[in-house]
């Protein structure tokens, strides 16, 4: 194990019971786009926080820690969404804080103790650890998850449908565990296949500037926002190109 695995663009929020008798999994169900019934010892989830319209205000994991839950999100996006939470909250006896003590780890390999992405199996493996010295994984691992078109955080996904941020494909979604944030239209969409744009990771060779969410010129890719009916002809991942035909 490489002893440079933290990503140090990732924070984590802690969601603990301040009474016995509160339950973070029943907050949170009521929130965000993931079943939290599927969030077990060893098996963290990908899910979303929606606007009411169904857009995408924060992705992140989560993590299950005995009877609080872990976040796993964007170091950038972890105080507003904490604050969000926090207004969702109302009198319920929940706290909500960064937690300093961990931070998120990542391998492309099989590590003992750590958890496969629940987005893609290629994209790896993630643990939660204290930090493990001060150079960061962070560029490795953005190479990684783009080559396999996978995006994530509000600079490449921000204020899009989160269907068409191929929330199905990397199972960010789950249709039948009930109402939350977002989940009418969501679910609209899903039941009438009009999911008509996606955000595709593309060659910068193929990239349309009108359409460009970011563009990273080192790694040579621009993460766009396209029709479907323009697709047809470039360079997607085996993943993507199997959802769309």
């Amino acid at each position: 194990m490489s002893s440079h695995s933290t990503l140090t663009h990732r924070a984590l929020i802690r969601l603990s019971p301040l009474d016995p008798a509160e339950d973070v999994r029943s907050f949170l169900q009521g929130l965000v786009t993931q079943d939290m019934r599927l969030v077990l010892p060893g098996a963290p989830q990908y899910g979303a926080l929606l606007s009411a319209q169904g857009k995408t205000l924060f992705d992140f994991l989560l993590w299950d820690d005995d009877a609080d839950v872990l976040i796993d999100c964007a170091a950038d996006a972890a105080g507003d969404l904490a604050k969000r939470l926090t207004l969702y909250r109302l009198r319920r006896k929940i706290g909500i804080a960064r937690e300093e003590a961990l931070s998120v780890h990542w391998s492309p390999d099989p590590v003992e103790g750590a958890s496969p992405d629940p987005r893609l199996a290629a994209l790896g493996w993630r643990w939660l650890a204290p930090a493990s010295g001060d150079q960061g994984a962070d560029a490795q691992w953005r190479a990684h998850r783009l080559a396999l078109g996978v995006p994530e955080g509000a600079s490449e996904l921000g204020d899009i449908l989160w269907l068409e941020t191929n929330a199905v494909e990397l199972n960010g979604v789950s249709f039948d565990k009930g109402c939350y944030v977002g989940q009418e239209n969501t679910a609209r969409m899903n039941w009438r296949q009009k999911v008509n744009r996606r955000i595709v990771v593309l060659p910068i060779t193929q990239a349309d500037p009108k359409r460009q969410k970011v563009a990273y010129e080192a790694l040579a890719v621009s993460v766009e926002h396209r029709r479907i009916e323009d697709l047809a002809t470039l360079d997607l991942p085996d993943w993507q190109r199997a959802a769309i035909t």
